[in-house]
């Protein structure tokens, strides 16, 4: 009723008057409860972080600070006890040259004990080891090809190059050492050319730098497709995706990872077909998160991630009432569930003793999951659904060894790529994402195999000069030799 209005002047009027204003008040409070919601999902939103979310790690800095520490009132650096930590010394074989230093003078009476004859070592010499790196020129090997005319025909013949000779201008290891800079240590084209110039007194042009990495890139296209099938082979394997860009268009890097192997793939696309791209025929226990491209993999031979879920429940903790609670509910079972299986890998529980400590938290999750899918809480109440839908994958890791609660492998897997993205922004042609995927995945399984990526490089660079198979990545590799996996014929 507006101000200054006239009133009613009869029942009806009255009557009438009312029922518009407790129809104005109906449609006050729905806006106001609208609004409640509003304000509510902007404020979660505002507190997302990358522990209550999917956001990464950078993207924190406008949390709060952290509050100052109380001083303890030492001095920095080691305290008195501490056991100090040395460099440990090499073994006198690897010593290149050894120094005999002995006293000139006492340091008591300062008598002169320069002769060699006097000298009578008292107890054994202290070491002391120095390393440093002697000054590196690249070596450079010519070859004149000489013509010689033929004194029966007069034809002129020009010599060829020999056999095991680079038809380019860079040998085996530069063409190593250039692609691990560039695949490997992340620096840009023009750094390498830099560092080339700098540390190895070579001249080399961008284009040229390219071309050592696409030949690389040649050399290692049979090696990562063996290994692909390899690890599609496998027991159990871990996946996960990130943003790409390729040809400045938003593109997928996919990894798939093993105990002792890693693929990687750049995907135009992020839903099943790409998935089913990178897995193939993959039978085995896959661990992932809930994204929609894994759906087509068994449940039953499936493991949610743990870490995922956890962000998940951080994110329902902050909400107001039943939601709220559901969500600190779940956090502290999935934080119990964590200190169980934390404690039997430490104490090498057998899986059965492992399902019997948990039983009582996997009943206790579940009802609390039960009652979040009716929470009235939209957001809440459709994580709860689904993850109730595929209980069976939350709890694999409890009955089928080898398998892991958590799908961290494959995030940390993806860690040093997304560090590329940032300062690449990404790869700029088709031959330069499979160069980075071969690269990615032969430096990957490589450490997990503890292995060397320069001296793989430098020999599969160097076999591909000399027509031959490029030695596998496989982890059986590791004690073939060269000649054993050579082709028949070779």
């Amino acid at each position: 009723m507006r101000h200054g209005a006239a009133l009613p002047k009869t029942l009806p009027e009255a009557h009438a008057l009312i029922a518009s204003l407790l129809e104005r008040r109906d449609q006050m409070e729905r806006l106001v409860e609208k609004q409640a919601k509003r304000i509510e999902e902007l404020e979660r939103q505002l507190k997302q972080t990358s522990r209550n979310s999917s956001k990464p790690p950078s993207s924190d800095s406008g949390s709060p600070p952290r509050p100052p520490k109380k001083s303890s009132g030492r001095k920095p650096g080691a305290q008195t006890g501490h056991q100090g930590h040395q460099r440990k010394l090499l073994p006198l074989a690897r010593v290149d040259h050894l120094q005999h230093v002995w006293p000139a003078r006492c340091g008591h009476c300062s008598e002169d004990l320069g002769d060699e004859a006097l000298r009578v070592e008292v107890g054994d010499p202290l070491r002391h080891q120095v390393a440093e790196i002697p000054p590196a020129r690249a070596v450079v090997t010519e070859y004149q090809l000489h013509s010689q005319c033929c004194p029966g025909c007069q034809h002129t013949t020009a010599a060829e190059l020999p056999d095991g000779a680079p038809r380019s201008a860079f040998g085996p290891r530069l063409q190593a050492v250039a692609a691990m800079l560039s695949g490997l240590y992340r620096l840009s084209k023009r750094s390498v050319k830099t560092m080339l110039s700098d540390l190895f007194d070579v001249e080399i042009s961008l284009g040229a730098i390219v071309a050592c990495e696409q030949r690389t890139s040649q050399a290692l296209a049979a090696p990562v497709a063996e290994l692909g099938d390899y690890v599609r082979a496998q027991d159990t394997v871990n996946a996960d995706e990130t943003s790409w860009r390729e040809r400045r268009r938003k593109c997928w890097l996919w990894v798939a990872v093993t105990r002792s192997a890693t693929i990687f793939m750049i995907h135009a696309r992020r839903g099943a077909v790409a998935a089913r791209i990178l897995l193939g025929d993959f039978a085995g226990i896959l661990g992932s998160d809930r994204w929609c491209a894994y759906e087509s993999h068994k449940l039953s031979k499936r493991q949610l991630c743990w870490a995922h879920l956890k962000r998940h429940f951080e994110e329902f903790a902050q909400y107001r009432g039943a939601p709220g609670l559901i969500g600190n509910s779940l956090l502290r079972f999935t934080e119990l569930i964590f200190a169980c299986w934390h404690q039997a890998r430490d104490e090498g529980w057998s899986r059965s003793k492992l399902r019997r400590r948990t039983a009582p938290l996997q009943r206790s999750l579940e009802e609390c999951l039960r009652r979040g899918s009716v929470c009235g809480q939209k957001r809440v109440q459709g994580t709860c659904k689904q993850l109730l839908a595929r209980v069976s994958a939350l709890w694999t890791f409890l009955r089928v060894p080898g398998v892991e609660p958590t799908n961290n492998s494959a995030e940390r897997a993806l860690r040093s790529a997304v560090i590329m993205r940032k300062t690449s922004f990404g790869t700029h042609s088709e031959g330069g994402s499979r160069f980075l995927e071969r690269m990615l995945s032969t430096v990957a399984t490589l450490r997990q195999q503890t292995r060397s990526v320069l001296d793989y490089l430098e020999e599969t660079c160097d076999r591909a000069l000399l027509g031959r198979r490029p030695r596998s990545l496989l982890p059986h590799a590791r004690i073939m030799t060269a000649d054993a996996i050579e082709t028949p014929g070779q």
